[in-house]
């Protein structure tokens, strides 16, 4: 009887180690779960089996802050297959290819933006190229001439553009001799010879301050920017992700202001009446198509009085295809009331009217014919082009004009389309002052770190009306700001303080290559993300594939999102050097907030 009773306790023991040891291995699964080693095998990171790029983390979803406070976090991310070092998400040729999208090449659908839906995005970083440089940075203005090779290990275009002086390969460095299509002995050169031909004060593009945002469609490595800067003048250089797929890249790598885009179906992300010039050197575009749609957008874009320089090689002086091509083209703007304000050789320069009064002039039925009175010109996230003529506004029409002063004065000045964004005056000086101390007390949480010479490319992921760049106005650094589509209104504001910008969706992936900003501000944007039930985890992972290593993050938001992000860091490797403060409220304080500054380690697969 005894010995069945012992084998009856040694029985139950053994369940219940059994069981011990069960729920142990099951809690060890649960807390590795969702966590994948570094250098994972890549096919362990899909989440519907169609793509070894593709994550798990948390698709989109809402958090109180107690949720935010106690849901648990991955440990790791792992790291992206080499073959990702410069993926660009929503502008991937292979995810059109294996979504069947049916585009229209013809229209450039294919270089548009397409996002991969949320069960498809990546959730891994991104690994810089082997042996990548950041122990000797290459600064700006030095950056604007030579890059390192191994940072864009590239140079089909200096093969294939060597007959137009965009850059040459020296060794381990890349270097850019000012050279472009049409300005093949340097965009310094070229830039003068512009301001000639509009007979500026002393061959000055700027033109007293009056010249100051210029779009240049099809920029190539950007070098008419670059040395646009000089002249107190900002370009938004803006070239597809095609066939010169690296441009925009090496563009960013110099430190010059620019963007992916093209001329496609759908409006450029700029509102209306952004820019005083439109260049295009060559740019290979069909001016022509679809009753002239794409040079109405660029109408739409130009302010009153603005022009467009198109520039053409020589070698078509006498081409009977070209010579078609541009009186066809002057007819077209004859009708859309734009004159030659002049013409040398194989550059013309057209401008634009001042008021509506030559439109209203046009004889009934003269194409291409007035928008209607309810178009907004102004929205333009995923809106399609119109070919249509947008007016100006009675306040310009009377004015015949922008009512902007010269810049720089045209930073601190309020800008006369307040008004249709309901702010005041007095709103907008307060703004002002209150993003100059703000970035005051960045640079005290900074200083013991990095100076301000460090910075050269910036984004604002949340801009409001402008200030935090304005705040930056003395130091040697350029700001994309940027427009969440809730307030994408206000990016007309940022334009008419000579400012440049862009309207984005931050629940989609951004258009610019990895490793591309030096610094991100991102102000209530995780708030707002939260607001729209967009994944705070896919925007973490988007800003470290913007970011280059070593590069830094100031995240000001309220309480319980700093603190989740905060336990993020580890995972993203943004622990190389962090700093959480409690900022002083302010008149833009709309609830208590925390500033987190975090810096990216370099890493490597």
């Amino acid at each position: 009887m005894r010995q069945k009773s012992d084998q009856l306790r040694s029985s139950k023991l053994i369940t219940y180690l059994l069981l011990i040891v069960i729920l142990f291995l099951g809690l060890l699964c649960l807390y590795y779960g969702s966590s994948f080693a570094p250098g994972s095998d890549p096919e362990s990171l899909r989440r519907d089996g169609s793509d070894p790029v593709l994550g798990s983390l948390p698709g989109p979803q809402h958090f109180d802050d107690d949720s935010l406070q106690n849901l648990e976090l991955p440990r790791t991310i792992p790291i992206c297959d080499m073959k990702y070092s410069e993926l660009i998400p929503c502008l991937d040729r292979e995810l059109i290819y294996q979504l069947r999208l049916k585009l229209n090449l013809s229209l450039m659908e294919h270089y548009e933006r397409h996002c991969p839906p949320p069960q498809r995005r990546l959730n891994c970083l991104i690994p810089p190229p082997a042996g990548y440089k950041f122990q000797i940075p290459i600064r700006w203005p030095e950056s604007r001439d030579e890059v390192w090779k191994a940072n864009i290990p590239h140079t089909h275009l200096a093969s294939e553009k060597s007959d137009q002086n965009w850059m040459v390969v020296k060794g381990d460095k890349i270097n850019f001799p000012g050279g472009g299509t049409h300005f093949h002995y340097g965009a310094d050169k070229y830039i003068v010879s512009l301001a000639r031909m509009l007979k500026f004060p002393n061959d000055k593009l700027h033109n007293g301050g009056n010249l100051r945002n210029v779009l240049d469609v099809g920029c190539g490595v950007a070098s008419f920017g670059a040395y646009l800067l000089q002249h107190s003048t900002i370009a938004m250089s803006l070239a597809p992700n095609d066939v010169h797929e690296n441009q925009i890249q090496f563009a960013l790598e110099r430190g010059i202001p620019s963007t992916l885009g093209v001329l496609g179906t759908k409006r450029l992300p700029y509102p209306s009446r952004s820019f005083d010039l439109a260049h295009c050197s060559r740019c290979r575009i069909d001016w022509l198509q679809r009753d002239g749609i794409l040079l109405l957008e660029l109408d739409r874009v130009l302010r009153p009085g603005g022009y467009f320089a198109y520039s053409s090689p020589e070698a078509y002086a006498k081409d009977p295809e070209n010579l078609r091509i541009g009186n066809a083209m002057h007819d077209l703007l004859k009708r859309m009331c734009w004159r030659v304000a002049s013409k040398k050789d194989q550059t013309v320069i057209w401008q634009k009217p001042t008021s509506n009064g030559c439109y209203l002039k046009r004889e009934p039925g003269t194409q291409p014919p007035l928008c209607s009175i309810e178009d907004d010109a102004d929205g333009v996230w995923n809106v399609q082009m119109k070919a249509c003529i947008s007016q100006y506004s009675a306040q310009m029409h009377r004015e015949k004009g922008t009512g902007l002063v010269p810049w720089p004065q045209r930073l601190i000045t309020p800008p006369p389309r307040l008004e249709d964004i309901g702010v005041s005056p007095e709103e907008f000086h307060e703004d002002t002052r209150i993003w100059k101390f703000r970035v005051n007390e960045y640079w005290k949480q900074m200083k013991s770190v990095v100076r301000k010479s460090y910075f050269r490319n910036v984004m604002d992921m949340n801009a409001n009306l402008g200030g935090f760049a304005a705040a930056l106005k003395d130091t040697d650094v350029w700001v994309m700001n940027v427009a969440p589509v809730t307030i994408s209104a206000r990016l007309k504001i940022i334009y008419d303080r000579g400012l440049i910008g862009t309207v984005h969706d931050w629940c989609e992936s951004f258009s610019t290559y990895p490793r591309t900003y030096d610094l991100l501000h991102a102000w209530a944007v995780f708030s707002e993300l939260e607001e729209r039930g967009c994944s705070t985890e896919d925007l973490l992972v988007e800003m470290d594939r913007i970011l280059r290593p070593e590069a830094f993050v100031i995240i000001r938001d309220k309480p319980s999102i700093i603190s989740y992000i905060q336990k993020s860091l580890p995972a993203l490797k943004w622990d190389r050097w962090v700093s959480e403060v409690e900022p002083s409220t302010d008149a833009l304080s709309v609830s208590e907030e925390r500033v987190l500054i975090a810096r990216k380690k370099l890493w490597s697969d």
